[in-house]
């Protein structure tokens, strides 16, 4: 008898979208994995989500995830990634998340495209910016993790946004003075989670056979 598996729609450089395949790695779960063409998005993915962003999961019951932290919880429902957090640590952790996902990507994209919004410099966008990172900063003081003793929920979801703002300009970023960011982010890019992370699917169309995520690769 063949299993369903949840189908995740996915562009590989998006943060949202490696978040999302972060947690999936993480945690274990297996998903049929479909790469988009941001400017080609394929019909069956309109079908199921007009706004048509990514990244979507579509669960084997049919029900549609929309939101990459919906996708990060769904993973990680049993996993200690999310599941070993107290009730204060996962407030804190919504907190941060909301942070990001507001406030700081809106320096993000304004520091990234600053020719599309003239109405500041570039170091002004860099500045609101960095407002977040001394945030994460400070909490990376004296612990592994931004609210925990180990690496959790949170952390994956911020740190595709993080790799994004530092890539800009990295000769800056990397001479600036956060060294537990700079560990934290350096860290994280080194892995062999984020390799498997990162690995390039060729776009799917209707019709292609079943791509699977996490591949199984030596790394």
């Amino acid at each position: 008898m063949t299993t369903t598996l949840p189908i995740l729609y996915s562009f590989r450089r998006c943060p949202y979208a490696m978040r999302a395949r972060l947690a999936i790695a993480i945690t274990g779960c297996q998903v049929e994995i479909r790469e988009v063409v941001l400017k080609d998005k394929p019909a069956k993915l309109r079908e199921i989500s007009p706004k048509a962003t990514v990244p979507v999961l579509l669960q084997n019951t049919n029900s549609v995830l929309e939101e990459s932290l919906d996708i990060m919880l769904w993973a990680a429902e049993s996993h200690a990634i999310w599941q070993s957090l107290d009730d204060d640590q996962r407030n804190e952790s919504f907190m941060l998340i909301q942070e990001n996902d507001v406030s700081f990507k809106q320096a993000l994209d304004r520091y990234k495209y600053a020719d599309r919004y003239p109405e500041h410099s570039q170091q002004f966008y860099r500045e609101q910016g960095e407002q977040f990172l001394a945030t994460l900063e400070q909490r990376l003081t004296h612990r592994k993790g931004l609210v925990a003793d180990s690496m959790t929920l949170v952390d994956y979801a911020i740190l595709p946004f993080i790799r994004q703002f530092a890539l800009v300009d990295w000769d800056w970023f990397s001479q600036t003075d956060y060294p537990n960011l700079h560990h934290w982010l350096n860290e994280f890019l080194q892995s062999g989670l984020f390799k498997r992370i990162m690995l390039k699917y060729p776009p799917w169309q209707d019709g292609d056979a079943a791509t699977y995520f996490p591949a199984i690769v030596a790394l």
